[in-house]
């Protein structure tokens, strides 16, 4: 498998302040694991440039690019409460969001078979006109956005794992029926989006797909999440590329998630994902990194990602049925049954 890697050194001139958990040793430990001798050669590196002002404008306002823009003549700019901008975030969130477009570029043209970009800082909570959740561009609405003009890309399918909901990547589509949009995340939690009712408007209206879940979940639970909702929805959706906001802030070991997910977990979510991406889009699909705060769940959870994007490994996620999360299935059910065929029970009206 020809996999990409969007990896620079810029990403980590984006100092949100000392105190920060979104620091550049998240990247640092991640990167000196893919320059071990056994990685060398495993990969091939995305050129990363900076994203144009025309790909940046597809999901955020002017303004607010020129706002961004002008936090690099001051040393710390306070975003909102927990969001900061340094001299150098605007070229690292530029760069950014223009190596994930890159990758994208790729991965559809068939140069590369997928990707996984690490880059940072992260962009799913990023909204039209703010900053938000650590977030200053959010890169994979930008790609997906930028990557629909390519020949041959036409739906695109959006795979949230992080612990958070991805606020602004579903607010970026919240018409468009082009774009799927599937997050699993903790609720009630931060940003305090993505109720199960949250499912698009107008023409996008069942095109969000939120799989609200309790603090706690395990391996397993998350697995029977993809195994059972997204995966069926996903083929009757039938995308040409899949995005995923590759969180690892789900991780048992991570500071700020409540979860209780494994390395080996992390390659059981992959390995479906690819799945579908081989059953619907000759394997089209790019990884996004967005969260993950403990640094060696983050740099073990990368590894076992890119074992299976590589085929270094093929993790096979056994069916599991744990009980406690049919009554969520039959809510989402309740909420989108009407939208996809694949959740239809006959006989039970929706």
């Amino acid at each position: 498998m020809k996999t990409g890697i969007v990896k620079d050194p810029r990403f980590l001139e984006h100092q949100p302040g000392g105190w920060h958990i979104e620091a550049p040793g998240r990247l640092e430990v991640i990167y000196r694991m893919l320059d071990a001798v056994e990685n060398r050669d495993r990969f091939h590196m995305v050129p990363v440039r900076q994203a144009s002002a025309e790909e940046l404008h597809l999901i955020h306002s002017a303004e607010y690019v020129a706002m961004i823009r002008g936090t690099s003549d001051r040393d710390l700019t306070r975003l909102d409460m927990d969001t900061a901008a340094s001299r150098g975030t605007y070229e690292a969130a530029r760069l950014a969001a223009g190596g994930v477009c890159e990758a994208a570029s790729m991965v559809a043209s068939g140069l590369l078979h997928n990707a996984l970009a690490l880059v940072r800082p992260p962009g799913h909570h990023a909204e039209r006109d703010r900053a938000m959740g650590f977030c200053i561009f959010n890169n994979v609405a930008v790609a997906a956005a930028s990557v629909r003009r390519m020949p041959g890309i036409e739906r695109v399918l959006v795979v949230d794992w992080d612990v958070h909901h991805g606020n602004g990547t579903q607010h970026a589509f919240d018409e468009d029926d082009s774009v799927l949009y599937f997050s699993v995340h903790r609720y009630p939690f931060f940003p305090g989006t993505g109720a199960a009712g949250e499912k698009g408007s107008g023409r996008g209206e069942g095109c969000t797909v939120n799989v609200p879940i309790a603090a706690g979940s395990d391996d397993d639970d998350y697995a029977w999440v993809f195994s059972r909702i997204l995966t069926p929805i996903a083929i009757e959706f039938q995308p040409d590329m899949i995005f995923v906001s590759t969180g690892f802030d789900t991780h048992r070991d991570d500071p700020l998630g409540g979860m209780r997910m494994s390395e080996e977990g992390f390659a059981r979510l992959t390995r479906l994902i690819m799945d579908i991406a081989a059953e619907c889009c000759g394997g089209k699909a790019v990884f996004v990194l967005e969260g993950g705060y403990d640094l060696d769940a983050l740099r073990d959870s990368t590894a076992r990602v890119l074992d299976e994007l590589t085929d270094t490994s093929v993790t096979r996620a056994a069916e599991t049925s744990p009980g406690r999360l049919e009554r969520l299935y039959e809510r989402v059910r309740a909420v989108h049954g009407k939208h996809w065929r694949c959740l239809r029970d006959t006989g039970t009206p929706f």
